[in-house]
């Protein structure tokens, strides 16, 4: 069966990797002339982490990454909310991982190559459209290398081309543009020295003025003693601005906005000004599709659910997309009924992933905090927010991403609405009055 990937990103190639464990042999199709090694930080979550290691690609993923020991929230002047242990520290059976995007691309490039031969991934093919017959699908492609073909046969051809897809827009063309949330996202890099356990996620602010997350991707980086600290920047009341992931921006801008912060185990002014790498993006999503296949034709990762990057589950939930893709066209004989099986084993799942982002996700704790103190400072955080409210909010949102916390502490429902399209919409009005 000829099955035709459209994107060689990370989702593609992990999709690639678990087809050919199952006995298939797809070819993929990008529209990049080179594999640049271009991005920033990725998390990948216990349940990401199984399925590279179902992959055989443990010790390979683990030589590219940190491992992540623990998640701690903070407000604007650097008082502890909350925290908790990730991955084996937690008591998952499987790490969690911190990576810088390029490099475990190259890990699963390289996977690619040797398991499916170095001519599975075609450059310089971009994917303008395609169209089914009753035998197969006809891909159209316009030719940015001399690999590249005009066009191709396939029997199965699968969009995993990302928050722009074309397979996306050849399906749903009434819903092919991404929805802008209102926050204008800025990303980079700091080469710096480690902080807290070496292997910490910081979440820090106040929603209303900005947040920022960091976490290490690179230990020992580039032949020294220090990290490659990846940061992100939540920012309010910016106008919409044109698209483009690799705008290089000025984190000068923003580094004012902690003004306030107060902690001797980091320096987020410093980690902004002296950035290797700095970017600006709007923070994008996808509305929620009721299908993502027909006939022969089925979308996975972004090109089906791109969601904010808050909870770090979009990259888990694209290998997850994967591994079904995967499993179902090789236990179902009829390959559309397959892919059918695979959406309805996905879709509605993570779905509520994408709505439960655009509601702050677990980022939601720190509003709260805000807003039952009026933004000032408290002196006790269990007058603010017991733990065990936090506790309960954390273990709804594992649940919801399909990652049971192995305790299960803190079962006992948080308050109605934290997941589901009302707080959505609440924290959209929100950013609409910054």
């Amino acid at each position: 069966m000829e099955i035709a990937i459209i994107g060689a990103g990370l989702g593609g190639l992990a999709t690639a990797l678990h087809l050919h464990r199952q006995g298939f042999r797809p070819r993929l199709f990008e529209s990049a002339t080179g594999m640049r090694e271009v991005g920033v930080g990725v998390a990948l979550r216990p349940y990401g982490m199984r399925e590279v290691d179902e992959l055989g690609l443990t010790d390979q993923v683990n030589e590219v990454t940190v491992d992540a020991v623990e998640s701690t929230f903070y407000n604007q002047y650097g008082q502890r909310i909350y925290g908790e242990k990730s991955g084996t520290h937690m008591g998952y059976a499987y790490p969690e991982r911190y990576a810088h995007r390029a490099l475990l691309q190259k890990v699963l490039l390289n996977a690619v190559s040797e398991r499916l031969g170095p001519d599975a991934v075609t450059l310089g093919a971009r994917c303008v459209g395609f169209e089914q017959d009753a035998d197969g699908v006809t891909v159209r492609f316009e030719r940015r290398s001399g690999a590249a073909p005009e066009r191709m046969r396939a029997d199965l051809l699968i969009g995993a081309d990302g928050i722009r897809s074309v397979v996306r827009a050849g399906l749903h063309p009434d819903l092919s543009e991404p929805r802008y949330s209102g926050v204008t996202m800025w990303r980079g890099v700091t080469l710096m020295e480690p902080y807290l356990s070496g292997g910490s996620i910081l979440h820090i602010g106040a929603p209303s003025q900005g947040s920022i997350i960091c976490y290490p991707i690179i230990d020992k980086a580039f032949g020294t003693d220090l990290t490659l600290v990846n940061w992100a920047i939540e920012e309010y009341g910016r106008p919409q601005m044109v698209e483009d992931w690799n705008c290089p921006a000025d984190p000068a801008e923003v580094a004012g906005m902690f003004g306030d912060w107060e902690a001797d185990f980091i320096d987020l002014g410093t980690m902004l000004r002296t950035a290797r790498a700095a970017y600006v993006i709007p923070m994008m999503d996808h509305d929620p599709l009721d299908s993502w296949t027909d006939r022969r034709v089925t979308l996975l990762g972004d090109a089906a659910h791109a969601m904010y990057p808050r909870g770090g589950n979009g990259l888990g939930q694209a290998f997850l997309d994967a591994a079904a893709l995967a499993r179902n066209l090789a236990g179902i004989a009829d390959p559309q009924e397959a892919l059918l099986a695979y959406e309805d084993e996905r879709r509605d799942a993570v779905n509520r992933v994408v709505i439960a982002n655009r509601g702050e996700g677990p980022e939601v704790i720190r509003r709260l905090v805000e807003e039952r103190t009026g933004g000032r400072r408290f002196t006790d955080i269990e007058d603010v927010l017991p733990a065990v409210e936090a506790d309960a909010i954390f273990a709804e949102y594992h649940r919801l991403a399909g990652m049971n916390r192995p305790d299960e502490s803190g079962t006992a429902a948080s308050r109605a609405g934290f997941f589901d399209e009302q707080q959505a919409a609440r924290v959209r009005s929100a950013v609409s009055s910054a």
